[in-house]
């Protein structure tokens, strides 16, 4: 596998590369990408049955099992939940495992979004990528700095609204319904997440709940049963032209909104 063809999700929390981002990490797997899986937190705070000890031991061992039902490989936290801030030292390890990995696509969360977490992970997989080819930028660990082509995707933020309500519109949708059963099987290893996102956010089942948000991309592209949706993250300075290999490498199963272009185009 050469190194143009790799890609890296990065998410915040164990289950957020599932729900947003597993089915097109899936499909990618597929068309023969070398797939690696990335949660920046521990997930510790996820529970109201077991301390924060016991809660990071077993969302790990969820973490690594999704990952393997995808076919990706795992990459271990750097932070404890609400502990991921935009700062140098993270920044340091973050952009060590992407230096480590050097894909040719990033799959991360939106930058607008409803819980910082989030919307810092963003950031540090966007800064990370930038830095993939700055000798002078040093890495915790270091790695050595390479400089190639990456293109940043951001998902659609969780409830397809970002943090002021405002509906967020894709750029892309990814055709996911091969692949759905797949991805609930993988969302399905966070077993421990039941019963804590019923009771902090009212969330009765996370597999239906993650089902209903893919139905609902689907619907909004008008052509797939169920969809992930993407934005494209502007090209300046990090490859040396406007490229879509997500499109190049999953064909059909990526629909462009035209209306999201046109809406660029002007401005909006």
């Amino acid at each position: 596998m050469s190194r143009q063809h790799r890609v890296i999700a990065i998410g915040a929390h164990p289950d957020d590369i599932e729900f947003h981002m597993a089915g097109t990490l899936a499909l990618l797997a597929q068309s023969g990408y070398e797939t690696h899986y990335f949660n920046l937190s521990t997930g510790n705070c996820g529970s109201t049955e077991y301390d924060g000890r016991a809660t990071r031991s077993i969302r790990r061992r969820e973490a690594r099992k999704g990952a393997r039902i995808l076919g990706a490989c795992f990459h271990g936290p750097v932070a404890d939940d609400l502990e991921i801030f935009y700062e140098i030292r993270m920044l340091r390890r973050v952009a060590a495992v992407v230096r480590e990995v050097k894909p040719e696509i990033v799959l991360t969360h939106s930058p607008q979004d409803y819980m910082e977490d989030h919307t810092n992970t963003c950031r540090l997989a966007v800064t990370a990528a930038f830095t993939r080819g700055m000798p002078n930028f040093r890495t915790s660990p270091p790695r050595r700095p390479s400089e190639y082509d990456v293109t940043v995707y951001h998902a659609m933020p969780h409830g397809l609204r970002d943090g002021l309500r405002r509906r967020v519109i894709p750029g892309l949708f990814v055709d996911t319904t091969s692949v759905l059963k797949l991805k609930r099987q993988a969302l399905s290893a966070h077993r421990s997440q039941q019963n804590w996102l019923d009771e902090s956010q009212g969330m009765s089942s996370y597999l239906q709940a993650m089902e209903e948000a893919s139905r609902e991309v689907g619907r909004m592209s008008r052509r797939f049963r169920y969809a992930e949706g993407w934005r494209r993250h502007l090209h300046l300075g990090f490859s040396r032209h406007e490229r879509d290999p997500l499109k190049r490498a999953l064909g059909s199963r990526v629909l462009e909104n035209a209306a999201y272009e046109r809406a660029l185009e002007r401005g909006h």
